[in-house]
């Protein structure tokens, strides 16, 4: 369920500002109702270190390998450290770009061979103005055969004609001037090996330095809570002699908050949330059932918003239904059942994302057992066990149970099409007592929609399944449900029934297209029935290919094709599970509920134990 949140303003003179913070950090319970940045030392401080640590990483060690961890070290031992450790990264970027200027500029003057750019410099001191050029061979005919220039030839470079010449060339004469290095050949390639040696000592401290990954992360928890501290303190209001702030409390925790405000004599006050804030945070208390959503919503981001429905229940129940279908293998159900366990056995724990894997797995191993499905393999169904375990009319080979191979897909989509049309019946139905709870006449369009969700489900039946039944009842439903929908749907409380007559009429023509959006909706579930299929004959055209393999020293290469290819199609189909599994919670049940995951994450100021991202 969604917590009721309250609003608290809490009051202290200026003198007391700071002890109020830190009581309502410690008691952190109030989730700030306008949060302003820190101030720039705060954020520098901690965006300072997160770089350094994050750049540490690459030094890190082999965590396969047995290392004795560093204990903690104190703040002013890691203040040495983490000094140390900027200054040697800062100085290990530094010489990187020394060393790849100074190869650039070896390779520049390598072919010119190694010469003393200082003696050179001393003859233009003496009056010998000296410019070194490289020139074509006609060019080359020309400036020797010139009078006026001084110039005497040189070794060829790259086989290039070069030349070193008194003066500077006529700007008619196309040449190459060499620039002069400031250093030789034999200088630049020392600096090199200078310049590698003092990188390899940063790396050596760098390396040093990462082991004490505990305190980096250690740190970057303080520096992270202080600012949020500063962030709380730029955010408190301050006028004459008084400061005060304000936040969102959960109704369920105000004793534990007014015991604490009398513990600090804060000055409160505590009142209801108003109907036109948009930023009253969600805070989800699940029951033992319910928690096991909590993972996915986390992997996913998403959040209902706070006036909005909780529906943990219902996404858990029928996400466990669809990731059971997709996958559609008892055997692949086994190996995820398998892997939960040796977790649970390494851990000594059950966590609450293993727990959903076991409940995963477990429906998994269900549906292949219903559909006779296990690894593909058609030879199971002569286990007297397992083809025991298998309802005749879902098996996916029902030739072995005297049902017709076209019946028993067909089975398999209107089975797909009913639990679709029961849990868009179920999400309009859910709307529909959220808003007879707030007096919303709008709750007739939802039941409008139920009516419209049944006879596109019967027409699905018809025109995909062939089905025989008469239209005319069904188009008669939908064009019920159209009316209840277009009167009704721009109800709501304050609003007179005129005026949302008016309004439900202005929104005709969108509620036409969401009607025969509807059907598309119901039909969308038919992807369980698709997805399934589909990892069933990927699974089976990799068995084949290892069956004509299985005879001879080929059956090693026969068992390395079945355990590849299965893995491959676990993969996909875990993908499949993400695309259209979630999807169907997401957008098609949601959107029946009027839920757009809007939510606003409940984060109350406190001391925090781990790093928020």
């Amino acid at each position: 369920m969604i917590e009721k949140m309250k609003m608290v303003h809490v009051v202290t003179t200026v003198s007391h500002k700071d002890e109020m913070l830190e009581g309502l950090r410690d008691v952190g319970l109030l989730h700030l109702a306008e949060r302003k940045s820190a101030n720039h030392a705060a954020i520098e401080k901690f965006t300072e270190l997160s770089k350094t640590v994050s750049r540490l990483q690459d030094y890190a060690p082999d965590k396969s390998k047995e290392t004795t961890t560093p204990p903690v070290l104190s703040d002013d031992e890691f203040n040495k450290i983490y000094r140390r450790a900027k200054e040697a990264l800062n100085k290990k970027d530094s010489l990187n770009q020394e060393i790849s200027s100074t190869k650039a500029e070896i390779e520049r003057i390598e072919a010119w061979g190694d010469f003393s750019p200082a003696d050179v410099k001393e003859l233009q001191k003496r009056g010998y103005d000296l410019h070194f050029y490289r020139v074509g061979t006609a060019e080359c005919e020309q400036i020797m055969q010139d009078e006026n220039i001084k110039a005497i030839k040189l070794a060829s470079v790259e086989k290039t004609d070069t030349l070193a010449v008194l003066g500077t060339l006529p700007p008619d004469i196309q040449a190459t001037e060499f620039s002069l290095p400031a250093r030789g050949l034999r200088d630049l390639k020392s600096d090199i090996e200078r310049f590698t040696k003092e990188s390899d000592e940063c790396v050596e401290f760098l390396k040093k330095a990462a082991t004490y990954e505990n305190s980096f992360h250690d740190q970057l928890i303080k520096a992270q809570n202080e600012e949020n501290y500063s962030s709380a303190s730029e955010t408190a209001t301050t006028e004459d002699r008084l400061v005060w702030i304000s936040g969102y409390v959960p109704e369920a925790d105000l004793g534990t908050f007014k015991s604490a405000a009398t513990r600090n004599n804060w000055a409160y006050a505590i009142g209801d949330v108003s109907p036109e804030d948009e930023t009253i945070p969600t805070k989800l208390r699940y029951n033992k059932v319910t928690k096991l959503i909590e993972p996915l919503y986390d992997m996913l981001g998403i959040l209902p918003g706070y006036r909005e429905a909780d529906i943990s229940l219902w996404f858990l129940l029928f996400f466990a239904l669809f990731f059971a279908m997709i996958i559609g293998d008892g055997g692949y159900g086994l190996i995820f059942l398998i892997a939960a366990i040796v977790i649970i056995y390494k851990t000594k724990k059950i966590t609450t994302p293993v727990f959903l894997l076991l409940v995963l797995s477990i429906s998994t191993v269900i549906w292949g057992a219903v559909t006779g499905t296990w690894f593909g393999m058609e030879s199971a169904m002569n286990v007297p066990f397992l083809r025991a375990l298998v309802i005749p009319s879902f098996a996916n080979y029902a030739e072995k149970f005297g049902v017709a191979s076209a019946t028993q897909q067909n089975n398999i989509m209107k089975f797909s099409f009913t639990i679709g049309a029961m849990q868009m019946e179920l999400g309009s139905l859910l709307a529909a007592k959220k808003k007879m709870d707030n007096k919303d006449l709008s709750f007739v369009a939802d039941l409008g929609w139920m009516v419209t969700i049944v006879a596109m489900y019967l027409l699905s039946l018809v025109l995909v399944l062939g089905e025989s039944m008469s239209v005319t009842p069904i188009f008669i439903a939908i064009a019920i449900g159209f009316v209840l929908v277009v009167l009704f749907s721009g109800m709501a409380p304050g609003v007179s029934f005129s005026d949302g007559v008016k309004a439900g009429l202005g929104g005709a023509f969108t509620s036409f297209l969401n009607t025969i959006s509807c059907f598309g909706n119901v039909m969308s579930y038919i992807r369980l029935f698709a997805v399934g299929m589909a990892g069933l004959a990927i699974a089976q055209s990799f068995n084949n290919m290892a069956a004509g393999l299985a005879n001879g020293p080929l059956v090693i290469v026969a068992a390395i094709i079945v355990i590849i290819g299965h893995v491959i199609n676990i993969v996909m189909c875990i993908l499949s599970v993400v695309v259209h599994g979630v999807r169907l919670n997401v957008l098609e049940f949601s959107g029946q509920v009027g839920l757009e995951w809007t939510g606003i994450a409940y984060d109350p100021f406190k001391m925090n134990d781990k790093i928020k991202e």
